[in-house]
């Protein structure tokens, strides 16, 4: 959003420079997930991801916006140094014109015309390596001034790091359980098609997202997991932030209803005809349902079996209504394949077969080594209607009930699973757990002495309790990552957290193939 990086934070912000103890030096804060309260999936933590973006997003902001230096000649001399105040003037006096109008008072911009005066964000950012997975409690990012005088900057920050972070983090975590459970139900039905589920799991949600923002928070964190996306944010996004030049995400040529009506209800079979000669290869998804799923499984595709099967690619069929483990298995819940097979042959009304079972009744397929029927490769399925993580379970886990491997189906998933969320759900929260104040004791080397802070109110029930001190972030004796709070600087300097981001420069940059590989390997 191109917004003034001082209009984008929680208005009780804007006199907290004033409210911290006189001679306060420097603010530590963290940014961590709490618990799993609200969690949507089975994972105990989360999946380190978005910090790079998010830090580039808000730099961004405060250059464009903020800094504004392009705006000023290289020139030294008179002519510089008038501009160099007209523009000066100009930026920071639209942030004293609002605050006072917001406050109803004069608001003092000493501290802000002093950070642009600087040119840089003073601080010091530093995060859990992307594509990782951090446990409850333990802190994902770390943020700190490196100038005395910006104190006030680390926790001013925090609303924004706080608002733009939490939904790519919780996104990857959710793609991440999708795959997970996806390569499960692969692995016992389909092991040699493994690879397929990067596939599997396709991204539908632009439409209902909040915004393009989060169309790309949410299309970043189902990319660091699956490789099937119809939401183009996702390759700006992974072009801008993560340095990818080659292929980032991948989809195919696909129908909408409005396709589909316009060619008439009295002549589907006809449009489906008409569509399969503009796309004579590859793969094309066409939308089923528009009037009735049945007839088309049922009457047009046995009618053009011979063509789907004689062209050199795949028909993929799309129901878009109704219970979707219902509608891809159909009606009848066999426990067993075993159970299946006693009736695997009846004359049953089509919803009683499902999707998949129709379409091997007309196209039929192969059955691999483990003894599961995949689907001729020419044609398939995908589903793109309120798809959860529950209902992917109980997709694959009647599919193998029938007999069927799991991968005869893709899964479109929408803004139903990642705009259904909050920064709750994960409890994310920025606390600030160190400060250094000069009116503390001094040590011998004339330097303060830092106090260690926390919250922990009595009324909560221990969830909001944060850290304290210093933090560095180490590995259990099971491998998990965990927190140690109250440390010292040398030891704050050690440990899984790296530094990405310091006095206006990123360090230690990741691609989204390298989280890809972090992630999965």
């Amino acid at each position: 959003m191109n917004i003034n990086p001082f209009l984008a934070t929680d208005g009780y912000k804007t006199g907290h420079h004033k409210m911290y103890p006189k001679g306060t030096t420097l603010v530590y804060s963290n940014f961590t997930p709490r618990h799993g309260k609200h969690n949507n999936t089975h994972l105990k933590g989360v999946i380190s991801f978005g910090q790079q973006m998010v830090m580039k997003q808000i730099k961004e902001m405060f250059d464009e916006y903020f800094f504004r230096r392009d705006d000023i000649s290289l020139h030294k001399g008179e002519e510089y140094l008038l501009r160099y105040q007209a523009v000066r003037n100009e930026v920071c006096q639209e942030i004293k014109k609002e605050y006072s109008t917001y406050l109803g008072s004069d608001y003092d911009v000493s501290h802000i015309e002093a950070l642009w005066d600087l040119g840089y964000l003073p601080i010091k950012v530093k995060v859990i390596p992307e594509g990782t997975f951090v446990p409850y409690g333990v802190p994902v990012l770390t943020i700190v001034n490196t100038k005395p005088e910006f104190f006030w900057l680390t926790n001013f920050l925090e609303t924004l790091i706080s608002n733009m972070l939490w939904m790519p983090m919780t996104a990857a975590t959710t793609a991440y359980a999708y795959k997970e459970n996806l390569n499960y139900w692969a692995e016992l039905t389909d092991k040699d098609n493994i690879g397929f589920v990067d596939f599997q799991g396709h991204n539908f949600g632009m439409r209902g997202m909040a915004g393009l923002d989060a169309t790309l928070y949410s299309g970043m964190g189902h990319a660091t997991s699956f490789m099937g996306d119809d939401s183009l944010p996702t390759i700006h996004g992974a072009r801008k932030y993560y340095g990818e030049t080659g292929a980032v995400v991948h989809s195919v040529n696909a129908t909408e209803h409005s396709v589909m009506c316009a060619g008439g209800d009295d002549n589907e079979l006809g449009t489906f005809r008409y569509l399969m000669e503009q796309f004579p290869k590859g793969v094309l998804s066409i939308v089923s349902d528009t009037w009735n799923l049945w007839d088309v499984l049922t009457k047009f595709l046995p009618e053009l079996k011979d063509e789907i099967l004689a062209r050199d690619g795949k028909i993929v069929i799309r129901p878009d209504s109704g219970d979707p483990v219902d509608i891809i298995c159909g009606l009848e819940q066999p426990v067993s394949k075993e159970d299946f097979a006693k009736y695997s042959h009846r004359d049953t009304a089509p919803e009683n077969k499902g999707v998949i079972e129709l379409l091997w009744d007309t196209f039929g397929g192969t059955e691999n080594e483990q003894g599961f029927r995949v689907l001729d490769p020419h044609i398939g399925a995908i589903y793109g209607d309120s798809i959860t993580i529950s209902r992917a379970t109980d997709i694959c886990k009647r599919l193998e009930a029938k007999g069927f491997a799991s991968t005869n189906i893709v899964l479109g998933i929408g803004s139903f699973t990642y705009q259904f969320v909050t920064r709750d759900t994960h409890g994310f929260a920025m606390k600030a757990t160190y400060v250094e104040i000069k009116s503390l004791k001094m040590d011998a080397h004339g330097k303060s002495y830092g106090r260690e802070i926390f919250k922990d109110p009595i009324t909560d029930d221990g969830l909001k309790k944060s850290a304290k001190g210093l933090l560095a972030v180490g590995e259990s004796f099971g491998g998990n990552l965990r927190l140690i709070d109250q440390v010292d600087w040398t030891a704050e300097g050690k440990g899984e957290l790296e530094t990405i981001f310091e006095d206006g420069k990123f360090i230690n940059e990741i691609t989204l193939t390298e989280i890809r590989k972090k992630l999965w390997n």
